[in-house]
């Protein structure tokens, strides 16, 4: 059983992924609404090792030495993976061991302002970042990041990062009814999806409970709307539950495991995460798949969201 490792899992865009976690449960930049993996609990820009390198390249050398190479060795988990200030001396301790294996970062794009950040992931294979938001009041209401960041210099620093970029850059857009589906916030991603030029831009929407209570997905033609309002090339909607069953990765033992535990008693994320020993962003693609295919169901309580099975 790995700390730092997790997967493969099952993603639609990477394949048959191994994730790479960084930083400790929830470390991170931004505190957004809708992040399925929990509330932040350090809300941070502040960049330090806070998961000794050394202990990452001893496992990843375990995984090398006793499994198949994946598609991708992907840096994402439980917070935002370039707050780590080693992130760039593991990247190259992956190229090093695995040059055939292509590597990605699932980063939310915030700390690329900084020079630093940008020099150290340069030799990503893929890097996917998120954009939210185009303007401050909305970054604040759909993001909440922390208090140093200002979305103009997040964009800013996708535009600098793109430049030298040789790798593929592929923009996530999460739209949220009520936060950011404005005709005026969406021309102004607009205009920043312009100025960053990603190679793809990815829209995505809730699949499940986020952090705040009453929220909603938005539904297939809502986000059609809003490909029909931008009008931009390369464009695509993000529809991952439904096909990654079809994915090499797929275990339907740990879909197994998981309806077997929620049969028992309603669990929790945590709860789930605690049981069965997988990293919560593994369990989230599962879920995902369970939801799709109306095996589970949710119900807020105090403690928080529970999974459990879906009456006949």
């Amino acid at each position: 059983m790995y700390k730092y490792l997790f997967g493969p899992v099952p993603s639609r865009r990477l394949g048959m992924s191994l994730g790479v976690d960084l930083v400790p449960k929830k470390v991170c930049s931004l505190d957004c609404v809708y992040c399925e993996v929990g509330k932040t609990t350090k809300l941070t820009v502040e960049k330090k090792e806070y998961i000794l390198a050394e202990k990452i390249k001893e496992e990843l050398k375990h995984y090398f030495s006793h499994n198949p190479d994946p598609d991708y060795i992907t840096f994402s988990g439980s917070g935002e993976p370039t707050l780590n200030a080693c992130i760039g001396e593991i990247l190259q301790f992956i190229k090093q061991e695995k040059p055939h294996v292509s590597t990605a970062l699932l980063t939310n794009g915030t700390l690329l302002y900084d020079p630093e950040v940008r020099e150290a992931i340069m030799d990503a294979d893929v890097v996917l970042p998120s954009l939210d938001a185009a303007s401050e009041h909305v970054f604040r209401k759909i993001n909440r990041p922390a208090n140093d960041l200002k979305v103009e210099q997040c964009i800013q620093g996708l535009i600098d990062f793109r430049k030298d970029f040789k790798g593929k850059l592929w923009l996530e857009v999460f739209i949220l009814p009520g936060y950011n589906d404005s005709v005026e916030e969406l021309n102004a991603l607009k205009q920043a999806i312009l100025e960053i030029n990603p190679d793809s831009v990815q829209i995505n929407t809730l699949d499940r409970p986020g952090t705040v209570s009453d929220l909603r997905g938005a539904t297939h033609m809502e986000l059609q709307r809003v490909i029909d309002l931008w009008q931009l090339n390369r464009v695509e909607i993000i529809c991952s539950s439904q096909q990654r069953k079809d994915i090499q990765s797929f275990r339907s033992d740990v879909e197994t495991a998981i309806l077997g535990t929620i049969s028992r008693r309603p669990c929790t994320l945590n709860d789930l995460t605690n049981i069965l020993g997988l990293h919560v962003n593994e369990i989230n693609k599962y879920l995902d798949v369970l939801e799709a295919d109306e095996k589970i169901t949710t119900e807020e309580q105090a403690r928080g969201v529970f999974y459990r099975i879906k009456e006949a």
